[in-house]
């Protein structure tokens, strides 16, 4: 088996010509920025998490089986330039881009934080080091796709998230948003990467308050604790000035409570004990 790539938390071998190995670790990543520290037993539920969306969803997917506590097997296919993001309500950068005027919501929308939408919003972004928001006409304009794909990428998406979201609702949680990835298997559009919490945003609905930062069961904690002690700024100021961001310690206590979190989330909605 060869060694292919390392990602942000995936690493990749070739099995053969047809299919691929991904290896999740526990390694972790915010704004763009690695961090030195792993987040204990976060590939087992990074790994765990994806055999179990995969499986729960009726859309055709690369998923072949798991083989070990941190590893799956998938089949290979030519991945699609653009991230399919579905928001559900009103919260991270969808909030800064609204105030800056680069993103128009639909009429009606309750613009205080973390409110619900009024109907899911398709969000997509760019593939790159620093993903960039896209509408329709961008996406098209750069040939990303073509206008039926992404007419097809919208309503499935959309789809996905519908279900994910009730689902999560039945474990006591609120599934806020959510990241897909597609590519071309045999000639069809397919879902392919990974599902898990470092896709989506959980909250539990017990402590959901419309106005507030809300609990996060998924790496958004690590992002709201760069936020509040003024690393999120140093790393844009950092890049502004052509410098690459460097990664503070994570504290002991947030290390923990991801952990926890993480793994409370995955045996609440999928009923499977780790």
């Amino acid at each position: 088996m060869k060694f292919l790539t390392s990602g942000k938390v995936k690493d990749l071998y070739d099995v053969d010509e047809n299919t691929l190995l991904f290896k999740f670790s526990d390694r972790v990543s915010a704004y763009d920025v690695k961090f030195k520290q792993d987040i204990p037993r976060k590939g087992e539920v990074l790994c765990k998490f994806a055999e179990f969306w995969f499986n729960e969803l009726s859309v055709p997917n690369h998923f072949v089986r798991r083989e070990s506590d941190t590893e799956i097997i998938v089949k290979k296919m030519k991945m699609l330039p653009i991230e399919c993001v579905v928001r559900g309500y009103f919260y991270g950068s969808l909030v800064n881009r609204w105030k800056k005027g680069e993103v128009i919501v639909p009429e009606g929308t309750d613009t205080t934080l973390a409110a619900k939408l009024p109907e899911p919003l398709f969000d997509p972004t760019t593939k790159s080091e620093h993903d960039i928001p896209i509408n329709k006409e961008k996406t098209l304009e750069m040939n990303l796709v073509t206008e039926e794909q992404y007419r097809w990428l919208e309503k499935t998406s959309v789809e996905i998230y519908k279900k994910m979201s009730t689902i999560a609702d039945g474990a006591g949680f609120i599934l806020a948003d959510l990241k897909l990835e597609f590519g071309i298997l045999d000639g069809k559009i397919t879902l392919g990467d990974s599902i898990g919490p470092d896709e989506y945003r959980l909250w539990p609905k017990d402590s959901y308050t419309v106005g507030e930062i809300q609990e996060a069961y998924d790496k958004q904690l690590l992002r709201d604790w760069l936020t509040a002690n003024g690393y999120q700024k140093q790393f844009d100021d950092e890049r502004d000035a052509g410098r690459d961001p460097v990664a503070p310690e994570i504290p002991n206590e947030i290390i923990q409570k991801m952990t926890e979190r993480y793994v409370i989330a995955y045996e609440k909605l999928t009923g499977n004990t780790l």
